[in-house]
């Protein structure tokens, strides 16, 4: 059985290259990613800086041997590599199933190019039904959740252990049950002037690259 994660995280470390200050994005795919610049660190003596999007990939990526800095110790970041859990044609995606959405998007902004690496599950012609994560501050979340309801967006808090997550950056997550988003760019201009979200899941014309993983190989989206 072919591990199409591993196989497009294989790919997607083929672009980087010595000297780079590289974003390592987080979840089970980007896992992969990490796990060969690890690799390379060790056995081919890679020199490159790493920009982590979670405690939980800054931990992964220090037990390699990776040098990390923080995103405010660099000037910007060469590539990011990330997974995403939905991307349609236009390349615009939904991220944040890992609870990492508020850290990998202030990696992506400052990035001169970001991949993306999915399996071929991730590939949709609407975004949408995949449930839009949507972090924000805990102060008035419940005050939030009523409002997501009022508009039919069918909230509910991420929950873990029976209580509210709480991201790495101390914020709740409200996730949206949308079903479809027909104007993305709508949504995301939306959700950014509402008071209390800190940041949501739809990363819009952030990525230049997308790897598919397909059982016959990994295989580049090109726009359309």
């Amino acid at each position: 059985m072919v591990n199409l994660k591993e196989q497009v995280g294989l790919k997607a470390a083929e672009f980087v290259k010595d000297g780079m200050i590289v974003g390592l994005g987080t979840g089970s795919t980007a896992y992969y990613f990490v796990q060969e610049l690890g690799r390379r660190v060790q056995e081919e003596g890679l020199s490159i800086v790493g920009v982590t999007t979670s405690n939980a990939t800054s931990e992964h990526a220090a037990s390699l041997g990776i040098p990390l800095k923080s995103i405010d110790e660099v000037p910007y970041v060469d590539v990011t590599v990330d997974g995403a859990d939905e991307v349609d044609g236009a390349f615009n995606g939904i991220k944040g199933g890992g609870a990492a959405l508020l850290m990998e998007k202030i990696v992506a902004v400052n990035s001169k190019d970001c991949i993306w690496i999915v399996d071929e599950s991730k590939v949709v012609e609407t975004l949408g039904a995949f449930k839009l994560p949507v972090e924000v501050v805990q102060y008035g979340a419940e005050n939030l959740f009523r409002a997501f309801e009022e508009k039919g967006y069918r909230p509910s808090f991420r929950m873990k252990d029976g209580e509210k997550l709480v991201t790495d950056m101390k914020n709740y997550i409200i996730d949206l049950d949308l079903r479809e988003i027909p104007d993305a760019d709508a949504l995301a201009n939306e959700l950014d002037h509402t008071v209390g979200v800190v940041e949501h899941g739809l990363f819009i014309q952030l990525v230049s690259k997308v790897i598919v993983g397909y059982p016959d190989g990994p295989r580049f989206l090109e726009k359309h």
